[in-house]
């Protein structure tokens, strides 16, 4: 099953959002299966956003992300790259559609929330970046075959 990393940024853990954006992506079928909360390191950062090095909005995006708490998860569900992603809207949050979390609840590019892997390489990548294995847990939802089950 195919598994994406979310962060709620610390924009959206300062404005309590974090128990909304859980609530639309368990409301969307997808499975929480990893999470936590911390106070990300100047090199996990650094880390995770090395393909950003160079551009001018890199040290404030550094300054940014290290600045508060950040809510990490891991979610997991048929096409849930690609799910979150809708469900997260357009990185430009005057831009996302409206209903999704950017465009209810955000302004600005800079204040957009949440981060969301953007492949399932990525989405692996990041994973293993911010997680141990033993910090995701497998699970069986009950539900399942009403939410993921063919006829």
């Amino acid at each position: 099953m195919e598994q994406t990393l979310v962060l709620v940024k610390p924009d959206g853990v300062q404005r309590g959002l974090i128990g909304e954006i859980i609530a639309r992506l368990e409301k969307r079928g997808l499975k929480l299966v990893g999470a936590k909360l911390i106070q990300v390191a100047d090199s996990l950062a650094r880390e995770h956003y090395a393909i950003h090095i160079g551009k001018p909005f890199y040290e404030g995006l550094i300054q940014y992300i290290t600045a508060a708490p950040v809510m990490a998860m891991v979610w997991e569900g048929e096409n849930s790259v690609n799910a979150v992603r809708q469900t997260m809207g357009s990185t430009d949050p005057v831009k996302a559609t409206p209903g999704t979390i950017r465009h209810d609840f955000a302004l600005l590019i800079s204040r957009n929330l949440t981060h969301a892997s953007d492949s399932p390489e990525n989405a692996r990548n990041e994973i293993s970046l911010w997680f141990e294995k033993d910090e995701i847990v497998e699970w069986q939802r009950l539900n399942e075959d009403w939410i993921t089950g063919g006829n």
